[in-house]
């Protein structure tokens, strides 16, 4: 049964959704300005039904953006809260790179010892080789000349931890309604008054939008700009911008045991990142894949029965509103991965671990990866809009993200939080975009 009033509606339960809902029912009790129930959760499939139950559970500070990094800082004090109910693992986080990218990685590295984050920075050809075969007996990355090695950070099971933040809702007194689908909005005035579904009309006082990639849909139906105008740091002006653009998220397993994936020591090792612009070949037949830069990311995960990661992601080649109204479409989220990737990430892995060689016969599909909706600068947006609608747009940096839900948690009470305003809608107008690093991912 659907409540037909809630203070409080928020839409989406996965990570955002359901971390905004704990901690704002869990402050609503603790400030005696109710006892949870004035919170509900809304989503129209499940727990975890789209990108944050098929996220890849990387949680990393390695951002080359400042208000990133402090934001992520933030994060990693949340999951290391509770790391059982979580499924976290704090195994920490790799990052190995080129010489293309030393100066971005030095400068992350210095400001994450400016804000108090542990981490280690290595540099050198030789040095950096030694420290990789310390860990890893096969190790045969070529050119890596830089390495920051983060010991907080990690990852988690995605459906683990999606299940351990709705207890945590649930104990706070807030509710979680599934199978309930947005169909649009009412509004009196600027404001939201009501959100209409397909199980009638919910009338509230605040609403928060945590949907996702589906957020262009619920972006249109609170009527805003499909297109805006961003203006660069440098002052040039670029008029209708897509508001949201869709990329395909390249995710994939490789069918090993994760047991064939400790460190020297038999321990569970890092999450670990490479970034190259050595030329990579084929490890099935030696034909060139590709001689720019490229990335991967790998780790062993039980959860997804072997060893886990991506590369860097495609654009869908299509204007956002030609995708599909759910992105997901209605097949499991694989379907957005081709061969490309696979020839691309089992070579890479075997460039980096002789242990893969030869193992893309075990590659395996699964569902992982998705669309991702990113903003016109692949940062999220944090903010309210028609003065009650908090819209919480991670740009696909969402599942490692989870203390985001505690900041916007204390806006709706009235108190603006300053990790949030490098987020603001209002950048893009100023021209106040964050900086963009030599990475080949998006998000970096």
């Amino acid at each position: 049964m659907v409540p037909s009033k809630s203070r409080y509606v928020i839409i989406g339960a996965g990570i955002h959704g359901l971390s905004t809902a704990w901690h704002l029912a869990s402050e609503l009790r603790e400030r005696g300005l109710g006892d949870g129930s004035e919170v509900l959760v809304i989503d129209k499939t499940g727990i975890g039904a789209g990108a944050s139950g098929v996220a890849c559970g990387v949680i990393r500070n390695n951002y080359f953006q400042p208000a990133m990094r402090e934001l992520m800082a933030h994060s990693v004090d949340v999951w290391e809260s509770d790391p059982e109910a979580f499924s976290y693992h704090g195994v920490g986080y790799i990052q190995a790179a080129p010489d293309a990218m030393h100066d971005d990685v030095v400068q992350i590295h210095a400001e994450q010892q400016a804000i108090g984050y542990d981490s280690v920075l290595v540099e050198g050809v030789d040095a950096c080789h030694d420290y990789m075969r310390e860990m890893f007996s096969d190790w045969q990355a070529p050119g890596i000349s830089v390495i920051l090695h983060e010991k907080r950070g990690g990852y988690a099971n995605n459906v683990a931890s999606l299940r351990g933040l709705a207890d945590k809702v649930r104990a706070a007194g807030a509710t979680i309604t599934t199978g309930v689908t947005v169909t649009g909005f009412r509004f009196d005035g600027d404001r939201v008054s009501a959100v209409e579904t397909d199980a009638g009309a919910i009338e509230c006082e605040h609403l928060v939008a945590a949907v996702g990639p589906w957020i262009r849909d619920l972006w249109a139906m609170l009527e805003l700009p499909s297109t805006i105008t961003v203006r660069t740091p440098e002052g040039r002006v670029v008029p209708d911008a897509p508001m949201w653009t869709y990329w395909a998220l390249q995710e994939g397993i490789l069918g090993v045991d994760p047991e064939e994936f400790m460190d020297n020591r038999g321990e569970l090792p890092p999450v670990i990142h490479v970034d190259s612009d050595a030329p990579l070949h084929d490890d099935a037949d030696g034909t060139l894949i590709t001689d720019e830069l490229w990335g991967i990311y790998y780790k062993p995960d039980f959860h997804f029965g072997g060893v886990q990661g991506g590369a860097s992601p495609e654009p869908v080649g299509r204007p956002a509103d030609t995708v599909a109204v759910d992105p997901y479409g209605t097949e499991s989220p694989e379907f957005v991965v081709g061969e490309d990737f696979v020839r691309l990430w089992t070579s890479a892995l075997a460039v980096c671990h002789k242990r893969f060689e030869g193992r893309r016969d075990v590659y395996r599909k699964e569902p992982s990866g998705g669309l991702g909706a990113f903003t016109p600068d692949s940062f999220p947006v944090f903010d309210t809009f028609r003065g009650n609608a908090y819209v919480i747009a991670d740009s696909n940096h969402g599942y490692k993200m989870i203390g985001v839900g505690a900041l916007v948690a204390q806006e709706l009470l009235g108190e603006p939080q300053e990790l949030l305003e490098p987020f603001r809608f209002a950048r893009y107008e100023r021209g106040e975009l964050h900086p963009t690093s030599h990475s080949p991912f998006p998000w970096s």
